[in-house]
């Protein structure tokens, strides 16, 4: 048996996964969690096999955050990352947080069940659309925002200065100077609202 817990800040979400997860014989949704916090918690008080992850909650932490505590215990559960944003910035951030899959909440439920056998076995379970993102990376890594840099347009694209950056990510300005550099040539772009439009436009980040 194969036990779940389901952690999404959207009461609905979380009973309409219920009902279908619970129609699979082998099974059992063993709790549920509002927030990323919550999931830290209940993964760590319950025998739990996957936590199925949204990214986004309400204020506090975030579900990359989460993951990265979870994924860091030796006995913890696998964590299955199911959200509706598809950005560069989201999959990067969850799958180097420890996220064994990652998989959008429009996919049929047959690749659901699939998906959380696949992460329960300590295997990698990625959306189709997914894995060909990250299959287009590594096929041109030297066009590919890392995600520091896709981090630091982020902070630009929230209008703070280079001074403000290096601050909230505790790097040196001449260190953001260097990362926008790269971050233009990459995108081919010449200003700092040329490469938020770039990137958004790719699905590198949210819009």
């Amino acid at each position: 048996m194969i036990r779940l817990l389901l952690a999404d800040d959207h009461p609905v979400v979380r009973a309409g996964l219920r009902a279908v997860l619970e129609t699979e014989p082998d099974f059992q949704v063993v709790a549920e969690a509002r927030t990323a916090e919550e999931a830290i918690e209940r993964s760590a008080e319950l025998d739990v096999d996957v936590v199925l992850m949204d990214l986004q909650f309400g204020p506090g932490m975030n579900g990359a955050e989460a993951i990265a505590v979870i994924s860091a215990r030796p006995d913890g559960p696998h964590v299955l990352v199911l959200t509706t944003y598809d950005t560069d910035a989201d999959i990067l951030a969850a799958i180097e947080a420890g996220a064994a899959g990652y998989l959008l909440k429009d996919a049929p439920p047959e690749e659901l069940a699939a998906a959380v056998r696949t992460a329960a076995s300590g295997k990698s379970a990625l959306a189709p659309s997914i894995a060909s993102r990250l299959m287009d990376r590594m096929r041109t890594p030297d066009n590919a925002l890392t995600l520091r840099e896709i981090e630091v347009l982020g902070l630009v694209a929230e209008g703070l200065s280079n001074l403000q950056i290096s601050q909230k990510l505790f790097l040196s300005q001449a260190t953001v100077k260097s990362h926008l550099a790269h971050i233009y040539t990459k995108l081919g772009v010449d200003s700092r609202t040329s490469a938020v439009a770039a990137a958004t436009s790719r699905g590198l980040m949210r819009r």
